[in-house]
């Protein structure tokens, strides 16, 4: 199932958030299960999937994250559980980050690590304001996936604050 066919959003990795919402609910009113009680059980299976995938794609389009992740696996450039190797560069600085966490606190931490993510949006923006499936170069793709992979990687330092 594709969720940017079932949802009729081009194929991006942006999508327009104030229609996810809208086309949830049209979606859902016409395939929801409570209202195929009556039909055969091979109708209600099918009905039942159809509205799975509807929540499942609502899930992904409403957040930014999700759908650029899904956004990589339709294009092929990323796999379920693929390791890939973050910059040394990068790695670096978190483990600076992480060493500082333990000396300035949470909320020095919190701050960098949103100071950061803030750089690396600024740096992908262009490409997620203007992507054009015609004339976005490969390379472009590829420094979406390293986004992706580090905004994945600050989101685990998040994580672990919250615990």
């Amino acid at each position: 199932m594709n969720y940017y066919e079932l949802f009729e959003f081009p194929v991006a990795p942006v999508v327009d958030r104030s229609s996810v919402s809208r086309k949830y609910f049209a979606l859902q009113k016409n395939a929801h299960p409570d209202f195929f009680t009556q039909a055969s059980e091979s109708e209600k299976e099918d009905v039942l999937k159809l509205s799975a995938d509807i929540n499942k794609a609502f899930g992904i389009f409403s957040d930014p994250q999700k759908t650029i992740e899904y956004f990589l696996q339709v294009k092929g450039l990323i796999e379920a559980d693929e390791k890939y190797n973050l910059p040394p560069d990068f790695l670096m600085e978190m483990m600076e980050l992480n060493e500082s966490m333990m000396e300035e606190g949470e909320e020095a931490t919190i701050a960098k690590v949103e100071a950061y993510e803030s750089q690396l949006l600024e740096e992908i923006a262009p490409l997620l304001n203007s992507y054009d499936a015609q004339e976005t170069p490969a390379d472009a793709l590829m420094k979406l996936k390293a986004y992706y992979y580090k905004k994945k990687y600050l989101n685990r330092i998040l994580d672990r604050l919250s615990d």
